[in-house]
């Protein structure tokens, strides 16, 4: 879902903030990240029925690329220049928080409004005992696998543990396809990693709060990706395919298992209806422990806004039960409204019930400054890895000095 790179310092001089140009009156402006072709036509579509329902203000949207949105939010706020509202990745919200450009949102969020989210997905926009954004989509992730080569190469169920995964990925390079879709390019190399890392019981960030790269579990994870590409289970050069590019393959029915979000369940339902797929829990380790990566992206008021009682009714209109159906199924998100959440969609949805069941086992992105830093010098060693340009020991210790001397600023 929704990540851009972190250029270090990229925040600077956002006391400008104050310094906003003047917004015309009753009129809200949203800065909109563009999840696909629908994200646009359905902001319009709110924009209409917002405006009908609420003579005197209107809404002027800007749809933005995921990967310029930081770039282009940050020189917007340092000009003075941005939006009332804007979308962003959770992740990134710390930052503007200890810049002091986002608005607490305590005043405005009555208990019956605070009620209608599912806690897990609301938890990452608290902070210091504040909300400062509202889970606008939400997401996690699990293993896709096509039951065609799964039958073609005698694999009667999914894989239940890493080891499983690489006995079944040998079966399906015998049939010709590539075993396992594993992504070293972009968005998420970092997270692609941490699904294995997670399973062999390492956490990102150790309990004292280091780097848990430098780990025995870190390593183990490591290797086995290696392997797996060493010995032709992956699809070839790892390192210039992104998530997009293997789901890709996927669709195309040449990649046997692939971990990803929910939205490739439409995805393939558009795209490539006649493929048959399943979707099943992350493999565990050797101990059963495992991990699914849990993602929010949130919408922010800035608070220099001008506008923001009027922004806060747009707020309000986009939570309700009924918007929240429209953007969710969209875009092929989980749903963060509780009773949005039973709707027949959802419950009688065998994709999303996989992707549900996960929950418990999901880990959020770090809620630390320069985590994006962070998650670079990660991807950057796995890219090195996977290249064979460095030892994975060797690479692992370096990116967790770099990662540790990053958490000590």
């Amino acid at each position: 879902m929704s990540l851009a790179k972190w250029t270090v310092g990229l925040l600077a001089g956002m006391s400008m903030l104050a310094l906003a140009a003047p917004a015309d009156a009753g009129e809200v402006r949203v800065t909109v990240a563009e999840y696909s072709a629908k994200t646009g036509p359905y902001f319009e579509e709110v924009k209409k029925e917002f405006e009908a329902a609420n003579p005197g203000i209107t809404i002027k949207y800007e749809v933005v690329p995921w990967d310029v949105l930081l770039q282009k939010l940050t020189t917007d706020i340092t000009a003075g220049t941005n939006a009332d509202l804007s979308i962003i990745g959770t992740r990134w919200l710390i930052d503007f928080v200890q810049q002091d450009v986002a608005e607490p949102l305590d005043s405005y969020i009555k208990p019956e409004f605070k009620d209608r989210f599912i806690d897990t997905f609301l938890q990452p926009s608290i902070m210091n005992g504040h909300t400062y954004g509202l889970p606008i989509a939400a997401s996690a992730r699990a293993m896709y696998y096509n039951k065609e080569l799964f039958e073609k190469a005698g694999i009667a169920k999914p894989p239940a543990t890493w080891t499983e995964l690489q006995e079944d990925a040998r079966k399906i390079k015998a049939v010709g396809a590539f075993g396992y879709g594993l992504q070293g390019k972009e968005i998420e190399t970092d997270v692609y990693y941490y699904y294995a890392m997670w399973s062999f019981g390492t956490e990102i960030l150790n309990k004292d709060g280091t780097s848990g790269l430098s780990t025995p579990g870190a390593l183990e994870a490591a290797k086995l990706y290696k392997s797996m590409i060493d010995e032709g289970l992956t699809e070839p050069g790892v390192t210039s395919n992104n998530r997009e590019d293997v789901q890709n393959l996927f669709k195309q029915g040449k990649v046997g298992m692939m971990i990803t979000a929910p939205f490739l369940s439409n995805q393939i339902k558009e795209e490539a209806p006649s493929l048959k797929y399943g979707v099943a829990a992350i493999p565990a380790g050797p101990t059963g422990a495992r991990g699914t990566y849990g993602v929010t992206d949130s919408i922010i008021m800035f608070k220099n806004s001008k506008n923001k009682d009027e922004a806060w009714k747009l707020l309000d209109f986009l939570f309700t039960k009924e918007q929240r159906a429209k953007f969710t199924q969209g875009e092929g998100f989980l749903p963060v409204n509780k009773e949005e959440a039973k709707m027949d969609y959802y419950v009688n949805n065998a994709d999303l019930a996989a992707f549900t069941a996960l929950l418990p086992d999901a880990r959020f992105a770090p809620v630390i400054p320069g985590w994006e830093e962070i998650a670079q010098i990660t991807s950057d060693a796995m890219q090195k890895i996977y290249l064979g340009s460095a030892e994975p020991e060797v690479a692992l210790k370096e990116a967790a000095d770099k990662a540790n001397g990053v958490l000590k600023k």
